[in-house]
């Protein structure tokens, strides 16, 4: 099919491409409208006058480098957690005999068949009673535990079923004969871990990066519910939605907007950087 009709596969391509795209750039473009222009009909896609207040007026409404620090500081820990936990623990479930291997494997594909939120009131209230963290005793009650510090956004995401499943179906495929070869030589395991299997797994760790940056820079539910005890604690996402309690209703939506567009840079930017590594990771996954 592709080589008799190479235009139908370029086709295919363009629609996909104009799928994806178009819809980022019509929240640009509404970032930019006016008071009262989104959502006028006909609609237009194409701002009247390029109005670039919507951006001041997210500004001077949000504390944006509070929101940045916090989404910046949670999305570094979850994906350095993340990605040092699934290389250990695939390194550990791939490589290594011990007795309950096979169990604790199924165990974590188990992890991976229930949404995340199912978990979020469980995670809260052991976060609550933290012992001796925000007030508490000993046996965890008279404070607020650690719901009002910076680890109540990190804890329940520091490792990822996922990721672990990810890095040790990468990890099987590593010749058993390299790894005893360098055991004969007199490497302990955390070396064949650091010098072997972490040099080889960079395409399949660089991608499991990038969706662990995106989730955990998106995440709303969780940390909506954690800002609810500490409003310092508010993110991007979340301090964006609270943009339309505070607005005129008129002008809302290109503001809420114009946060989204600021809120988008740093994910965008850390994808074109990584695009290459991301995409041979995705194939070399593919043909293991």
């Amino acid at each position: 099919m592709r080589g008799r009709f190479p235009w139908l596969s370029y086709a295919v391509v363009a629609v996909g491409a104009a799928v994806m795209v178009v819809p980022f750039l019509d929240l640009l473009m509404s970032s930019l409208k006016g008071s009262g222009e989104y959502g006028r009909l006909p609609y237009r896609f194409l701002p009247e006058t390029f109005d670039l207040s919507n951006y001041r007026a997210a500004f001077q409404r949000l504390d944006l480098p509070l929101l940045f620090r916090n989404s910046t500081v949670a999305t570094a820990v979850i994906t350095g957690s993340t990605l040092l936990t699934s290389s250990l623990a695939g390194y550990a479930l791939a490589k290594l005999r011990f007795p309950g291997r096979e169990l604790i494997f199924r165990l974590v594909l188990a992890t991976m068949m229930f949404p995340p939120f199912l978990f979020f009131i469980p995670h809260f209230l052991i976060l609550v009673h933290w012992p001796l963290a925000g007030g508490n005793d000993l046996l965890g009650s008279g404070g607020a535990g650690l719901t009002v510090s910076l680890a109540a956004l990190v804890m329940p995401f520091l490792v990822s079923g996922f990721g672990i499943f990810l890095m040790r179906q990468f990890i099987v495929a590593i010749p058993d004969d390299i790894l005893e070869a360098a055991r004969i030589d007199g490497a302990g395991e955390f070396t064949l871990w650091w010098r072997i299997v972490v040099p080889q797994t960079k395409p399949v760790a660089l991608t499991l990066a990038l969706l662990t940056v995106v989730n955990a820079w998106n995440e709303y539910i969780w940390a909506l519910l954690v800002s609810t005890a500490n409003p310092r604690l508010m993110t991007l996402p979340v301090g964006i939605q609270l943009l339309q309690s505070f607005l005129d209703p008129d002008r809302m939506v290109p503001v809420m907007m114009a946060g989204l567009v600021l809120s988008s840079v740093p994910v965008l930017l850390f994808f074109l950087l990584l695009q290459k590594h991301y995409l041979r990771g995705v194939m070399l996954s593919g043909l293991r």
